[in-house]
């Protein structure tokens, strides 16, 4: 397959809404791992939006490319250890 299509973007704003969803901040709080655990967090969030802004305005491959950002900064902070995600290694490359 050669375009993204509406299938496709649904699938993969549902996958990182969930993950969004499931994690929570392990870093303890006060800490400069807290903070920076706040930081990836807010990075994902702020490319899910722009994903959401891209897909409105019809621009799919954008909109693709934000959302794989926003699920790789998620990742990167569960393979951290920054967030918990109860081992859930269907949403995120952990275990």
């Amino acid at each position: 397959m050669k375009e993204i299509t509406d299938e496709k973007l649904r699938k993969y704003f549902s996958v990182t809404r969930k993950a969004l969803d499931v994690l929570k901040i392990s870093a303890p709080k006060k800490t400069p791992l807290n903070d920076i655990a706040k930081d990836f967090l807010e990075m994902a969030v702020n490319y899910f939006k722009d994903a959401a802004h891209f897909k409105e305005k019809g621009e799919y491959v954008n909109a693709f490319a934000a959302l794989n950002y926003a699920h790789g900064w998620l990742d990167a902070g569960a393979r951290l250890g920054l967030f918990d995600v109860n081992h859930d290694n269907k949403l995120f490359t952990v275990d």
